[in-house]
């Protein structure tokens, strides 16, 4: 209850600012909270996705591991569906790598969307804080220089609480989105930084597989039309 009443007391002494100010956080927050689902719930589907694939990669059965990758839905699966695709045409390493670097281009920007926003909102929310201070202090010179005597204190007071509440406002509101991109930043990063391992452990387990399956090298015929010197007669000197 005490918090409530703090709550309300603040939007009451901050000014009209304080209000786009709470709607950009709301914004902000809503945003942070929305990658974070999508992002731990990715995180968890490439694991679960990987761990489906890899038994039938090791046993050298591309043709189940596309039916689990599709199946899956994740990230990882995309990826992995790409690579396999391409590994059912050709068994170049450099053919399929560039196959799934080409899905990767299509799933990392939806891994960062809408996280960049937190970053600018924050310095929206900053913004506004500082308008708000500006527009404070302004009006408490406004009442020293215009108020009756028996006024300006409790005028003055009321001025500085608007400019205050507004910087705290922002800050408040700067501080948190900020934090939230570092985070939200540093698990995109660690998530696609998975993707790039569990491609590479693909394409490692596919090449194995195809040194393996390689024919061993013909031994080489001699040279028609070339006769091999001929021995020696015995006894002759």
């Amino acid at each position: 209850m005490e918090i409530y009443s703090f709550v309300v007391a603040f939007f009451r002494d901050g000014g009209f600012f304080l209000y786009p100010m709470a709607a950009v956080f709301v914004v902000g927050v809503a945003i942070a909270i929305e990658r974070f689902v999508v992002l731990t719930k990715t995180s968890v589907e490439n694991r679960q996705a990987w761990e489906r694939i890899t038994p039938s990669l090791k046993a050298g059965n591309l043709q189940e591991a596309m039916k689990v990758a599709e199946k899956s839905g994740s990230a990882l699966g995309t990826v992995l569906c790409y690579g396999l695709s391409r590994a059912r045409a050709t068994s170049r390493r450099d053919d399929i790598e560039k196959a799934m670097e080409e899905s990767l281009l299509e799933i990392i920007p939806r891994l960062d969307k809408r996280t960049h926003y937190l970053a600018s909102l924050a310095n929206i929310g900053m913004l506004m804080g500082l308008l708000g201070t500006v527009i404070g202090l302004i009006s408490a010179f406004g009442a020293i220089s215009t108020a009756n005597p028996a006024d300006k204190a409790s005028l003055l007071a009321a001025s500085i609480s608007v400019a205050m509440n507004n910087t705290a406002g922002g800050l408040v509101v700067a501080i948190t989105l900020l934090l939230s991109h570092m985070f939200l930043e540093s698990k995109t990063t660690a998530l696609i930084d998975s993707l790039e391992v569990g491609a590479l452990k693909f394409l490692n387990t596919i090449t194995e597989r195809t040194a393996g399956m390689a024919p061993p090298p013909a031994a080489s015929a001699p040279t028609p039309g070339v006769a091999r010197n001929p021995l020696p007669a015995r006894g002759t000197a």
